[in-house]
């Protein structure tokens, strides 16, 4: 599962299940077919869910393995690919075009170097599975802080794939179960009911025309984030929540009576 563009530490053996999260949201390829056996094993083994979503993903694993790529690769771009409602890229969720996104950028990407995390020029810091295999070599205090950060976010996210009826939900659903925030989605599903599309062929054309045209940027950097495929996430700082959160004890079940 690993991935030689980037230049990672090693996870700690008992965050393996985040970077599986990181694969299952990052484009697939063959590589992410070949791995699915190892994914169900590191799933299986995470007591910090119950049985329903460890199956749930490993069902979703097997289907991954058995699909034909290139209709997973073009469900994949259709869902992530058109529109900003599901992406991935936590920044935009916040910041959007905002300048302000550029420092954010710049702040995580130095978090991520003096943990000793380098990562390949064609990702920005905020890609959610970039992130998510970050977090898999952090201690789980870390992890639980950044985790409670950005909850809202993947609450949102979660409830927007859900309407989509993609298996990607799952993702978010699990992040968010690790520090016992499931119940967040809820408050989201009514409102993305209600939500317009920003993935049909009107919506696209109407962005394509707005932003045909944009000499604005004050950098090489700034264009990468104002570009299609330059958006990523968003500034913590303005995302973090005052309540303590920690990831969930392995050892303690997950739901009464789910005692696997």
């Amino acid at each position: 599962m690993a991935d030689a563009a980037r230049v990672l530490p090693e996870p700690a053996d008992d965050m393996l299940s985040l970077r599986v999260l990181a694969r299952l949201l990052d484009y697939p390829g063959e590589e992410l077919q070949a791995a699915a056996g190892e994914m169900i094993e590191i799933l299986d083994a995470e007591r910090r869910w119950s049985t329903a979503q460890r199956t749930a993903l490993m069902d979703w694993c097997q289907r991954l393995a058995e699909a034909e790529l290139m209709e997973l690769q073009a469900e994949y771009v259709a869902l992530f690919d058109r529109g900003r409602a599901t992406s991935l890229l936590l920044f935009e969720h916040v910041h959007g075009e905002s300048r302000d996104r550029g420092q954010a950028m710049v702040d995580l990407l130095a978090e991520y170097r003096a943990a000793g995390f380098e990562i390949d020029a064609r990702e920005l810091p905020d890609y959610l599975p970039l992130f998510l295999e970050y977090l898999s070599t952090r201690p789980a205090a870390e992890i639980g802080r950044w985790l409670g950060e950005i909850r809202h976010i993947l609450a949102r996210l979660a409830a927007r794939l859900e309407e989509r009826e993609a298996d990607h939900a799952l993702v978010p659903l699990a992040l968010l179960a690790l520090i016992g925030a499931e119940a967040d989605v809820d408050e989201h599903r009514e409102d993305v009911k209600d939500e317009e599309r920003d993935d049909t062929p009107e919506a696209l054309d109407a962005v394509w025309e707005e932003e045909a045209v944009r000499f604005s940027a004050a950098s090489d950097q700034d264009c990468a984030l104002q570009s299609a495929e330059g958006r990523r996430l968003a500034e913590r700082k303005n995302v973090t929540h005052s309540e303590a959160v920690r990831v969930l004890d392995p050892s303690a079940p997950r739901h009464q009576g789910d005692q696997s």
